[in-house]
Order: structure tokens, then C-alpha cells, then sequence
């Protein structure tokens, strides 16, 4: 390794953690924010579904990047649902998923297509989100089913949903 490179490595690593540490803040602080503009929703949706507010806030925090994703900016789908959409006729970006007219559409779709499935009726009401996120992975909601289940919890956990 050249000696000027050697001199430099702490600085390098200074400004890598840095960084690091910059980006962490800015992910915990924009899921604060939005937990804090959606959770009235979930948990309005909560009571009208009962589907516990942890598993929709978890779920449209890790689907919607914290409602920063392409989809939710361009398509107020928070939760990766596939479906129609205009925007290849309006500004000619193909797409497969689907678009809703307001964000709080796009979470009563979600809860609307969680009590369609088969597990539905067992698990309503029930609080533990561990249950919903076994029984939503199993169901092919997710590509990589224990990658997502784990991701939700992480959030649900970290954010003490």
C-alpha cells in the first residue's frame, strides 16, 4: 500500500462511518415521520379490519421505503400492489403496479386484500403481528418471504409498533 494512502486510511474511515451514521439517522427519521402521518390511519384501519396497526404500518414502511419509493411518489401505492395504472399514458413510465387516487386507498386496498386470504378469519382480531407476518409471507405476498417477515418485525420492533 502506497505511504500517502496509509496516512489517509483513518480519515477514510472517519468520513465512511460518518456517512454511515448520517444515512442510519435519516432512515429512522423518516420512518418517524411517517409512522407519525400514517398511524392514525392504521389504526383507524385497525379497528375496521382487525389487522393489527403494527402489521400495516410495518408492512407499508418496508413496501413504500417509508413513502419514498418510486411507486408511492408516482402511484400512492404504499404496499407494492400489483394492478392497473395511467401513468405509461400520462408520463410514459411502464409499470405493473397498481394506482391509487389517495394513500389512504392504497392502505384500505391492502387491508382489503388481507382479509381475503385463507388465514383471515383465524387470525382477526388477534394482536401478536408475528402470526400476521407467518401467515402474509405464506401466502406469496413477498418475493423472499423470510427476508420481508424479517424486515417487518425489525421495523415493528425498532419502532415499537
Amino acid at each position: 500500500m502506497p505511504f500517502s494512502l496509509k496516512k489517509k486510511l483513518p480519515q477514510l474511515f472517519a468520513c465512511i462511518l460518518l456517512l454511515c451514521f448520517c444515512s442510519f439517522s435519516f432512515v429512522a427519521q423518516s420512518q418517524s415521520a411517517y409512522i407519525k402521518k400514517y398511524k392514525p390511519l392504521a389504526t383507524e384501519l385497525s379497528a375496521e379490519f382487525g389487522i393489527p396497526a403494527s402489521v400495516i404500518l410495518g408492512v407499508a414502511i418496508v413496501e413504500s421505503s417509508s413513502g419514498t419509493s418510486r411507486n408511492t411518489r408516482l402511484l400512492n401505492n404504499h404496499f407494492g400492489i400489483v394492478g392497473r395504472n395511467t401513468v405509461h399514458k400520462t408520463k410514459g413510465i411502464k409499470t405493473r403496479y397498481k394506482q391509487y387516487a389517495t394513500p389512504e386507498a392504497s392502505f384500505r386496498d391492502f387491508c382489503r386484500v388481507i382479509s381475503r386470504k385463507k388465514f383471515y378469519p383465524k387470525l382477526k382480531g388477534n394482536p401478536k403481528y408475528l402470526l400476521w407476518l407467518d401467515a402474509i409471507s405464506k401466502t406469496g405476498y413477498s418475493e423472499a418471504p423470510a427476508v420481508w417477515k424479517k424486515r417487518i418485525a425489525g421495523v415493528i420492533q425498532k419502532n415499537k409498533l
